[in-house]
């Protein structure tokens, strides 16, 4: 339960729960109460104006100490607190007010300002009351989600991922073509990589036709001419239908998209197939000469990008678009333009979209009440199209991170959580997995998180797969056709094509939330997760291997060379509400299983194991609290000890009342492990007897799961 303190501003200061957060505060700061003793900060300005930079204070210097971040949106306040005596977390959190869009951002001098803007220049205020939410508690993902909670019930503009229908997709293997095929994706590249993924004995259940399918036209680009380094980004589209490489009377091709996707949800067993498109049609938006679009009464317009946009890293998408324009759909206009290309790719069997360069519209609000105006309107036509053309809430958001996006989302469920996976950039690996658990504190609470794609055939494909079997992500691939390695999708993907998705966002642990696992050549990068009925951590090895964007220039300590291992603990403490799994007579004590390493150890609750690992090399540890049957023997289901996430194959398990009995319902198939004090006297697997092995040394229980049917009923009796 998040403790609750409204922040105030005494003596210059801005207080919470007795402790000073922010010192130096401006007279014109006013902090106003929300609910459950959080708090909007906001300020007076002097004039009117479209953008305003306010100064908060400056950041007392023991927070910064303790978190050695200074854009961390979590503060972590160690000093004794007048009510509790104990650490308590403080988040600060830019939001949306109105038609105005807050971020955070910090000076030489260690100073909090807040930036509050429109986009547009004819909407103005001198009123920024309401731009930065501050809340406090002592168990920070408590702390994010209950003022997730309360920002979407006083907001109104977004929801909480609880009241949100998860698309259809998430618990099943896919493909995706971007990786494979880039814009030359064609249905015969298509039928190859599912027959490919066929052959090797693993079908994908849902497959995402990425960027390459719509007809569309580079003006800036004449035939025989060498292409303009930019101008790709300018292209726009000139119609909803598919292009003619998805048109063809070739024997053997198909004919259009209907009969391309009729054929291969046939033949390969596909349950969902999604198409890509940009959330303004495409990249450049769409072609204002072409008769197929001028109903929706586009614009050309040209982007506008903010202060801390130019301030961070320059993309050469936006510095393309910013000369070459992009072609605006009317916001009046836009639903129905969704609403056309949804019917059409719905009536050809297409189940889901991917919506791509999101994050545009917040440069093209003047003119349209602002950046967070056009973006509430493209996003209430989208959610609207969706819920009207595909049933199951099916739409992936991608390149969505700007707050605009993210408060604005009131029914979409899943969204990317990082920048693209690049398979082909090595220093870009490590940064990947940091980002995306890192970004999933916020996101997961709105979102699923989607940790993207990768490719199984590659050198860091053990890092990335072990990533995604404990982030509670859709978990797919890009690989090329006939590029696989089948042992590593074996550890992710059940036989039927399902996979073992944890049950919320994988986020870092406590002791990772203010440390770098990426630069500061010392710490692991811990993320934690829950089952059914266990837990899981994974520990990753990120240092050495690449830096921030934003920290490149600054010296960066190690202490020690980036070939050598980097080493760490990890606790059954590391997993959050496991005593909610665990049931009532739990003693704390807990099996973990290490899944490389193949080791199993009893563990108390406060003890820890160590872990030692080289550069882009992890482990995942599947913890199982321990149940107590009659006569002081004890169990702990482990689960599918051939699978990354073992402990999500284990669905129910239970002691038959005081007996000596254990039922257990298992998913998949292979072999099953389990803790247990003293050797079974047999086991049954759906009522039939089965033989089972059992380790004396290390108290290891394994029996073997045949392949058939998706559910087993496991009774081991003592």
């Amino acid at each position: 339960m998040t403790i609750t303190a409204v922040p105030v501003v005494k003596n210059g200061c801005l207080m919470v729960r007795g402790k000073v957060v922010l010192t130096g505060v401006p007279d014109n700061v006013v902090v106003s109460p929300a609910s459950s003793g959080a708090a909007y900060v906001g300020a007076k300005a002097p004039t009117s104006s479209s953008c305003h930079v306010i100064n908060l204070g400056i950041l007392d210097q023991d927070l910064v100490d303790d978190t050695a971040r200074e854009d961390s949106v979590l503060h972590v306040a160690e000093e004794e607190a007048p009510a509790t005596g104990q650490r308590f977390y403080v988040l600060m959190l830019a939001v949306l007010d109105g038609p105005f869009r807050t971020t955070l951002q910090g000076t030489a001098l260690n100073e909090l300002q807040f930036c509050y803007q429109s986009g547009d220049a004819g909407v103005e205020t001198a009123q920024a009351m309401e731009g930065v939410f501050v809340n406090s508690g002592d168990n920070p993902f408590e702390l994010i989600k209950d003022s997730i909670r309360i920002l979407s019930k006083h907001k109104g503009t977004f929801t909480h991922l609880q009241n949100k229908k998860a698309p259809a997709h998430l618990d099943w293997f896919g493909w995706c073509t971007w990786d494979a095929f880039y814009t030359e994706v064609s249905p015969k590249g298509i039928k190859d990589g599912l027959e490919s993924f066929k052959e090797g004995g693993i079908s994908p259940k849902f497959l995402i036709i990425d960027d390459g399918w719509q007809e569309t036209v580079n003006e800036f680009h004449k035939e025989g001419e060498p292409r303009i380094e930019g101008t790709q980004f300018a292209t726009r589209l000139i119609d909803i239908k598919e292009n003619n490489k998805f048109c063809s009377e070739s024997p053997g091709s198909s004919k259009n998209l209907k009969e391309l996707i009729q054929y291969i949800k046939e033949n390969y067993g596909l349950k969902y197939v999604y198409m890509w498109h940009a959330l303004a049609g495409y990249w450049g938006g769409v072609l204002e000469s072409s008769e197929a679009m001028k109903k929706y009464k586009n614009k050309l317009e040209y982007p506008i990008l903010s202060q801390g946009n130019i301030g961070n890293i320059r993309d050469i998408a936006l510095d393309s678009l910013e000369k070459y324009g992009v072609g605006v759909i009317d916001p009046h206009k836009v639903f129905d333009f969704y609403n056309d290309m949804h019917s059409y790719l719905a009536s050809s069997g297409v189940d889901g979209v991917k919506v791509d360069v999101q994050n545009l519209l917040e440069t093209l609000g003047s003119g349209y009440g602002g950046r967070v105006s056009i973006t509430k309107r493209y996003h209430e036509a989208l959610d609207e199209s969706i819920d009207r053309n595909f049933t199951e809430n099916n739409l992936i958001c991608c390149m969505c991170h700007n707050s605009d996006s993210i408060f604005s989302s009131k029914r979409s469920a899943t969204a990317r959580a990082s920048e693209d996976y690049m398979p082909n950039e090595p220093t870009f690996q490590t940064l990947h997995i940091a980002s995306v658990s890192f970004n999933s504190l916020l996101l997961g609470e709105i979102v699923v998180p989607d940790w993207d794609m990768f490719h199984s055939n590659h050198s860091t494909a053990e890092f990335h797969g072990g990533a995604r079997a404990i982030g509670g992500c859709p978990v797919y691939v890009s690989d090329q056709p006939g590029k696989h390695n089948f042992k590593i999708l074996r550890k992710l993907v059940l036989p039927d094509g399902s996979v073992l998705r944890a049950r919320y966002a994988g986020r870092p642990t406590r002791d990772s939330l203010f440390i770098d696992p990426v630069m500061d050549g010392k710490s692991l990068l811990k993320i934690w997760n829950l089952n059914k009925v266990t837990g899981v951590v994974g520990a990753f090895n990120c240092q050495g291997a690449g830096s921030w964007p934003m920290k490149e220039s600054e010296p960066v300590k190690k202490s020690s060379p980036t070939d050598t291992s980097i080493s760490g603990r990890v606790s059954p403490n590391d997993v959050e509400f496991l005593e909610e799994i665990a049931g009532e007579n739990w003693l704390g004590d807990s099996a973990v299983y290490a899944f490389n390493s193949g080791t199993i150890s009893r563990v108390a609750k406060g003890e820890i194991i160590d872990v030692s690992l080289g550069l882009l090399q992890c482990e995942i540890f599947t913890i199982s609290p321990i149940k107590t049957l009659k006569g002081s023997i004890e169990f702990a289901p482990i689960g599918l000890i051939i699978m990354y996430n073992s402990g999500g194959a284990v669905e129910e398990c239970a002691v038959i009342g005081a007996s000596d009995r254990i039922m257990i319902k298992a998913r998949g198939c292979g072999v099953f492990g389990g803790y247990c004090s003293i050797k079974p006297s047999s086991c049954k697997v759906d009522k039939r007897n089965e033989e089972f092995t059992y380790n004396s040394e290390n108290e290891l229980f394994t029996v073997y799961l045949q392949s058939d049917g998706s559910f087993k009923e496991i009774e081991i009796v003592f």
